[in-house]
């Protein structure tokens, strides 16, 4: 571009949001390659590296001798369509709501055990695919070996020398072809040789179909396994209730496709299931997969999908293409959406350290040693703080988003789509109390919209068996969802114990993504045809669910804070009550959301939305404790562990709307010492949600401090001594490894340099300026369908370009303390100086 001015010399359309502006600042892209590194064969599957094309899934160890990926397909789970209606909750429920309204909160929780359901079904693996090359492997040579993960190509490489030769192995996963691809090469002519099989966990056989093919076939249980609960001495299995134990669950197929050099090399079938390849230059091994998975309301058995005819049409239909066609193809889609977005940070260049300097000093920005682990960067980071490592950790969850969730898959769950076992922490089920909406947070700010379609189907198919019951169990119109979910789209509340079964805000708290997606991206077709009516059933069963407490307060009863339980008056724990904060928080951001929908879509005549409006001034108010936070519970009740891990009574902050510094200066002071009163300890999770919760507040220092206390290495043998962190492949953990922080994190980044409504942008609003003293941040969206790019120099604001695609809007632009009002029309790109005044205009 012309100095100065962010005008593109080139004519056309350039291809990816972060291209579309620069500004005058020498230097601002990052040198640093998005790799995450390895020095050696993954020894635990948490430094194994995670590719996936947002229905299937792999995990690449790098095994030298013999190597194993572990594969996964989305729809892979146990069971089938459940009931999830209790017809003797009527009666419990005015029992539970009797003893609240009495005080007597201990018998109240015991009571509302009787309100539990069963549990979800559990996420299942698919398989493995093991390769053996010959002993001499054994004796490769150490120092050359390299594996590492690309994140610009989504593509992983191994590579190690035996004797002279070099042997390499690529690995992607093509969304546009549904496959799984692996190049294995040698140097020197007529020097691979290996034998590859499937094996599984679940039920399954394989056999070969032809010289080139294996087939394995399978199936999911029709009925999990019982959850165990844990207590003194061994784990006990759950009784589960009474039904058919031998029901048939979901089958699947997967396919293996074997190609091999031209001329050099053969290939044998081995015991009917292994194929064994002797002396060929390369071989190019691609895998289908599909299941009679037929969405959450059609049984296994009923299903007319036959997974192998699937797995194998999907193979015909790329015959025509050529590895490097298969590459290009897979390199256009994901860019196309990885692109999208850049960011580099760097230290001040006047920061000299004090008294000599250590390794890590005297490196210059962006040129990390290519040896060096990222595992070892991660356990240097409280030193170095290194700002190369945010950057790959930010862009690392936008990968792991477009690798696990794309239109036409299953959303995102607890692990992704990345599993290795048969009982997965906690079923690897959806649970709707933070983490299945913790994994969407980025989609909108990082610029990857439509990895959320998923989520929107997954509400859609939530509402159909919500609305039975919220009916049946509770008498009320419209629908709900509780703590966890699954691929059956189970709306009931989970078994076992109030303080996390009870809970009728899942469904809810979910609409709110539908209102966030259209006030980002202002597509009006979408708030019409998909999300208005979910809204609409959502706030008809919040409604029906309120009842009138003292002094004349819309409340709800009976209410949780999620797996928070509190002491009662009378020295008993408990943990039903009534009106949590997050209960009214969520009903509040939801009743101003459906109001504003029906605003846009002129409907603000019809009943719901006149009764919503009658409603609202009316429900209880978050309120702040003698201590001076806010409060957890609709009274102050005591808190038997003040560092819990969720900050439920912050929701109105971060993700909500409705604490905010300008509008409710008061909540906001009781809101920062309800952080510093919480802690900083917690899961990955809580870290993040705590990194977002401190940049809304505009407190830069405390939301580096959460983003730099998730960096700590996790040893996955002994785990359970850890809280957070990171393992090797930068999986974050709970422990043991849950996706959702990876999420958290690119959020809790976005949040710290943009944030926005649909009137106003806030620049800047929390950058640590001592930390990332310069930097650029290209292609983040902000509400209001507005794209935002930013540089800044030595901890102030140089330039920024804003545009927008679709509409002309009057954005409030705000940086320390400036107010500047902004006319942007629609395909037009503006660029504004640090007294945010525009300096230069190009068209799009």
């Amino acid at each position: 571009g012309l100095v100065g001015t962010g005008v593109w010399a080139v004519v056309g359309r350039p291809s990816a949001d972060k291209d579309v502006w620069s500004s005058s600042l020498a230097g601002e892209g990052s040198s640093e390659p998005l790799k995450v590194r390895f020095s050696g064969p993954a020894k635990n599957w948490t430094d194994a590296i995670p590719i996936g094309n947002g229905r299937l899934g792999a995990m690449v160890w790098g095994g030298v001798a013999s190597e194993t990926f572990n594969l996964n397909e989305d729809t892979l789970w146990t069971g089938t369509p459940g009931n999830y209606t209790n017809p003797g909750a009527p009666k419990v429920l005015s029992e539970v709501r009797k003893l609240v309204d009495d005080g007597k909160y201990a018998e109240a929780t015991t009571a509302a055990v009787n309100l539990s359901g069963n549990p979800s079904d559990a996420y299942q693996l698919l398989g493995d695919i093991n390769l053996d090359f010959n002993q001499s492997h054994d004796a490769y040579k150490e120092e050359t070996y390299q594996r590492e993960l690309d994140l610009d190509t989504a593509t992983v490489k191994v590579k190690y020398s035996v004797g002279e030769v070099e042997f390499t192995r690529e690995h992607f996963a093509s969304n546009p072809d549904q496959v799984i691809v692996t190049k294995l090469s040698a140097s020197k002519s007529g020097s691979l040789s290996f034998t590859v099989s499937f094996s599984s966990k679940l039920h399954h056989h394989s056999y070969a179909n032809g010289h080139n093919q294996i087939i394995m076939e399978g199936s999911c249980p029709g009925r999990r396994l019982p959850p165990k609960v844990y207590g003194k001495g061994k784990p006990k299995r759950l009784p589960m209730p009474k039904g058919i134990s031998n029901l048939k669950g979901i089958q699947f197929s997967a396919v293996l496709d074997l190609q091999i050099s031209n001329g050099a090399g053969a290939v044998y079938v081995l015991d009917d299931n292994k194929l064994k390849v002797e002396g060929s230059d390369w071989a190019v091994l691609i895998l289908a997969s599909s299941s009679s998975f037929d969405g959450p309301f059609t049984r296994p058995s009923d299903s007319k999908k036959d997974p192998t005819s699937e797995s194998l049409s999907v193979m015909n239909s790329i015959r025509k293409f050529s590895y490097s066609e298969l590459y290009a193809r897979h390199l256009d889609d994901y860019r196309k959406l990885f692109h999208r977005v850049s960011l580099h940070f760097s230290k001040s260049s006047k920061s000299v350290p004090k008294g000599g300097s250590s390794v890590s000093d005297m490196r210059v920005e962006g040129t990390t040693d290519q040896t060096v682990s990222t595992a070892e960067r991660v356990k240097s980071f409280q030193t170095d703080e290194d700002p190369n490592l945010v950057e790959l950790l930010f862009q690392y969850g936008r990968y792991l988003l477009i690798s696990c969730s794309r239109p036409g898959t299953q959303p995102a769950n607890l692990q992704g789509i990345w599993n290795k076992d048969i009982e997965p922490a906690w079923d690897g089920a959806p649970h709707l109390n933070i983490n299945l909406q913790m994994n969407y947070w980025p989609a909108l700010p990082c610029n990857l919209d439509e990895c959320q379609e998923p989520l929107f189907d997954y509400i859609s198919s939530l509402s159909v068996n919500g609305v039975k019951t919220a009916k049946v169990n509770y008498e009320a119109r419209g629908w709900v969802a509780h703590q966890v979910s699954d691929i059956w789209a189970k709306t009931s509340p989970d078994r076992g114990e109030a303080v996390w079964a009870l809970w009728q805000m899942g469904g809810a708290w979910l609409c709110t993504h539908l209102w966030e997606h259209y006030t980002f991206t202002m597509d009006k077709e979408f708030l019409e045809n998909k999300a208005y009516s979910l809204l609409e059933g959502c706030a008809s069963f919040l409604l029906d669910w309120l009842v009138e407490g003292p002094g004349g307060y819309l409340e709800t009863n009976p209410s949780t804070s999620p797996e928070h339980m509190f002491i009662a008056p009378d020295g008993m724990p408990a943990s039903v009550s009534n009106s949590s904060t997050m209960d009214m928080a969520i009903i509040r951001e939801v009743f101003s959301s459906v109001v504003s929908a029906a605003e846009v879509l002129g409907k603000t005549e019809e009943n719901l939305i006149k009764n919503i409006r009658k409603v609202q001034p009316l429900l209880y108010p978050t309120t702040i404790a003698k201590d001076g936070s806010i409060l957890e519970w609709a009274q102050d009740f005591k808190d038997p562990e003040v560092h819990h891990r969720h900050v439920s009574h912050l929701f109105g902050l971060f993700p909500g709307h409705t604490i905010t510094t300008e509008e409710t200066p008061e909540l906001c002071k009781a809101a920062d010492y309800t952080l510093i009163k919480r802690g900083e300890d917690g899961p990955g999770w809580s870290t993040t949600w705590k990194a977002a919760l401190w940049a809304r507040l505009g407190n830069s220092e405390h939301a580096y401090r959460m983003v730099k206390h998730l960096f700590s290495l996790v040893d996955p043998m002994h785990e359970s001594d850890f809280e957070g962190g990171l393992y090797g492949n930068l999986f974050a953990a709970h422990p043991p490894f849950q996706i959702d922080a990876n999420f958290g994190f690119s959020t809790a980044i976005a949040e710290m340099l943009v944030q926005s409504t649909v009137k106003d942008l806030h620049l800047l609003p929390a950058l640590p300026r001592d930390k990332w003293a310069n930097g650029c941040v290209k292609g983040l969206k902000a509400r209001g369908g507005v794209t935002v790019s930013i540089c800044w120099n030595e901890g102030d604001l140089h330039e920024v370009g804003l545009w927008s695609r679709n509409q002309n809007i009057v954005k409030r632009l705000h940086y320390r303390g400036t107010i500047v009002m902004a006319n942007i029309l629609s395909g037009t790109v503006y660029t504004f100086d640090k007294q945010l005044k525009c300096i230069n205009t190009f068209p799009l």
